[in-house]
């Protein structure tokens, strides 16, 4: 083999080996604790990937494979277009005298950063490095056996452009979107061959040890794939690359500071920060943009745009987190959901935004949240075009789950007329709404609970109008819409059945059906009544007013007792009869399932009934059983920073229960000290100098200095910086945030008013 070397490459390795050890003998930086690999094995459904990206840059890219157990990967990635997406377009570097234009490689040795990765591939007979920045990418590729050493680019579509040592290539995601890339080699290639209609090689002949390769993406053009290269890259750096790259995402971690605490749980913990940058994703290219809604490119006027959100996941605690850490990138992502709104041609706000489109997912119209959300939190947003897009959206478009862009119907009009989504009893046929999915049915209990939410959300961002309006009618017009919406927002009701403390479903007569099984009632995810989840999950799915819940379980004991029961109730049925109905309904304590979004917020729920402690084993409980340093280490469909965003919050020491409050519910931090830089430059500072794997009950606390002793705080009490001091011990202080009034905020309002 020959090798070359240049004086400058020599000094940069020296460089970089310097800097290398001495991050060995100083402590570790941010990044160096994530591990991409953490729960790329699957307990049931999907597997974590181990992205490689910048903090929600438009390229991702991962080995393409099953999981982490798999033998092979098809290629080398070029891009993912979408979150758990395989690549658009694959790199096949291969040795032999005839050219292939579908390969599937062992690999070897692979180490895998948030910024790159690198592995041994075919046999060890070819070696893999690559690095990324926000629209490009490098490629190092040794070759360490004889023969032809070539490289090919592969495109579903087959749709090639290539001269000597550069290839151009589209491949279509969905419908008329379409990805882009633009490829070049350092290294000269002997010739180019089409070795077939959908493949294209670069042929080096049999003297070349190692090709650099450097590509951009575009969902615009090839042309603006090469211009986005351009940009970013102007040599075949590898090294300088993932530099950079470490320095980008150091400067994204890093807004939130850690001590204490083992080595794992840092791991645990910046690796679940890590996860919620990466989506959305900016897909702003020299200031324009691909939209999918309306499939033409956009002029985006200086501001970036945003796509590829699951709401129904990351309303939760994702875009919480981010209106604390990264304001103008939450401001920015919220103004994209509004020019979705405003060119989808139905003026909707979105649900499941993608790259393609809104592909309205799920059930609910949960970007109302985050709209409330942010308004109360300060931001930036416009808030009427906001409470059109979200009016919209809950009253113009089919409530049925996955419906696509079907207008409202059947369930709409029953639902505005008796406050609820009527149930089909078992065997009953669907007759009367043609948008329902066959599927994913009704959902009728958790569209009534989510759509009373949704319209709780609305109220919110009514009232923010109303009281920040200077004109008169503007200020009298919202302040109605703040109690009609204020109102529906207590629908949750119609279906509370009081003998049994469950939300059962009803049907169109307005008849419980009694003689169902909240646990496993509604057959495959329960889907006829809940979704994904069972009844026990969805009986706390009240965000908007745990004060009401509390009152209607009768009093503070038994929702406790109600709760105890949660998460000491067994399964009912084996394992195996249990997962078959409910694959989603996993990480399990009881009949509490921590690998679901929609009850992340339950352990906290014990602070609106006087037992904080009950909160703080609870969530340590969860931190410890399910979520560790290992390739199991996630209970569920993580989504993108869905899941993950409750163990950012949560190893913290609060969590967002009800995003549309600012307000947070304090749990039990399980470092000693947290720094979290707030956007306005401001710090809030959180002691907990005793806090151990024991050590997880708050004795007393204090906030600014003075005494504390309310098991929440709200966003005033910190957005000038604040310190929160937490001593900690091994036994429960059972009076402390105990007192009657000192709950957290809850919507009060009855149904009368």
């Amino acid at each position: 083999m020959r090798f070359q070397f240049s004086i400058k490459a020599v000094i940069f390795s020296i460089m970089l080996l310097a800097t290398t050890m001495n991050c060995h003998l100083s402590a570790k930086d941010a990044v160096d604790y994530v591990n991409p690999y953490i729960g790329n094995v699957s307990h049931l459904l999907v597997p974590t990937y181990p992205t490689v990206h910048l903090p929600n840059s438009m390229l991702r890219a991962y080995p393409e494979r099953a999981d982490y157990t798999s033998e092979y990967m098809k290629g080398l990635p070029i891009m993912v277009a979408g979150h758990r997406a395989r690549s658009a377009f694959k790199l096949m570097p291969q040795i032999g005298e005839t050219a292939k234009s579908d390969v599937a490689y062992n690999f070897d040795n692979e180490h895998i950063r948030p910024y790159g990765f690198d592995f041994d591939f075919d046999e060890n007979r070819m070696h893999a490095n690559f690095a990324v920045s926000h629209q490009s990418a490098l490629y190092e590729i040794g070759f360490r056996a004889s023969g032809i050493r070539r490289i090919a680019l592969s495109s579903n579509d087959g749709d090639f452009h290539f001269g000597n040592g550069w290839i151009s290539a589209r491949q279509t995601v969905n419908g008329p979107t379409c990805a882009y890339v633009y490829i070049e080699s350092e290294q000269s290639p002997a010739i180019m061959e089409r070795v077939s209609d959908k493949c294209v090689a670069m042929n080096f002949g049999d003297n070349v040890d190692k090709v650099n390769l450097r590509y951009g993406i575009s969902f615009i053009s090839e042309e603006q794939a090469k211009a986005n290269l351009r940009r970013e890259l102007q040599d075949y750096d590898i090294h300088k690359l993932e530099l950079l790259g470490r320095d980008a995402w150091n400067d994204a971690l890093e807004k939130i500071e850690i001590e204490g605490g083992s080595d794992d749980q840092k791991t645990v913990f910046y690796t679940s920060l890590y996860r919620i940058f990466e989506r959305p994703v900016c897909i702003s290219e020299d200031g324009r943009y691909w939209n999918g809604d309306d499939n033409c490119v956009h002029e985006d006027g200086g501001i970036p745009f945003y796509t590829d959100d699951w709401i129904w996941d990351t309303y939760h605690a994702a875009h919480p987190l981010r209106i604390l850490i990264d304001r103008e990138k939450e401001e920015n992502i919220l103004t994209s959901f509004l020019r979705m709104a405003e060119t989808n041609g139905t003026g909707w706000a979105p649900t499941f935004p993608g790259i393609d489109g809104d592909t309205r997912r799920m059930n609910c119209n949960h970007s109302v949240a985050s709209f409330a959300d942010a308004l109360w939190h300060g931001l930036n947003v416009n808030a009427t075009k906001a409470f059109d897009a979200c009016r919209r959206a809950l009253e113009e478009k089919s409530l049925a789950p996955w419906s696509g862009n079907h207008p409202a119907n059947y369930l709409n009009r029953f639902y505005d007329e008796h406050g609820y989504i009527p149930a089909l009893y078992v065997g009953e046929k669907e007759t009367e709404d043609s948008t329902v999915h066959s599927f994913e049915n009704r959902q009728a209990v958790a569209v009534t609970l989510g759509t009373a939410y949704d319209q709780w959300c609305l109220s919110r961002i009514a009232k923010w109008i109303s009281k920040n309006s200077t004109n008169k009618k503007e200020k009298a017009k919202f302040a109605d819409y703040e109690l009609k919406y204020r109102k529906l927002g207590l629908n949750y009701r119609n279906l509370y059945f009081e003998p049994t403390g469950f939300f059962y479903p009803k049907d169109r007569d307005g008849n419980f059906i009694k003689d169902f099984n909240p646990t496993f009632g509604g057959t495959m995810g329960a889907r006829e009544y809940y979704d994904e989840n069972n009844g026990w999950v969805y009986r706390w799915d009240v965000k908007q007013n745990f004060a009401d819940l509390v009152s209607l379980m009768g009093g503070r004991e038994k929702f406790t007792n109600n709760l105890d029961r949660t998460f000491g109730e067994n399964l009912g049925k084996s394992k195996f009869e249990f997962y078959f109905q409910f694959p989603d309904h996993t990480g399990n304590v009881g009949q509490f399932s921590m690998a679901n979004e929609p009850g992340m917020h339950v352990p906290y729920l014990y602070n609106y009934a006087g037992c904080p402690w009950k909160t703080q084993k609870r969530v340590r409980q969860m931190l410890r059983t399910w979520f560790r340093n290992d390739v199991m280490g996630v209970p569920g469909d993580e989504d993108g920073g869905g899941l993950t965003a409750f163990v950012v919050f949560s190893m913290m020491g609060f969590y967002p229960v009800t995003p549309g409050l600012p307000a947070y519910n304090i749990g039990s931090p399980v470092f000693t000290r947290v720094k979290l830089h707030l956007s306005n430059g401001k710090t809030l500072e959180i002691e907990a100098p005793a806090s151990s794997a024991d050590y997880k009950y708050i004795k007393s606390a204090s906030l600014n200095g003075k005494n504390w002793d309310k098991p929440w705080f709200s966003y005033d009490d910190i957005k000038d910086g604040a310190k929160l001091v937490l001593e900690m011990d091994n036994t429960p202080n059972k009076e402390w945030g105990a007192a009657a009034g000192n709950e957290p905020p809850s919507e009060k309002m009855n149904m009368e008013q």
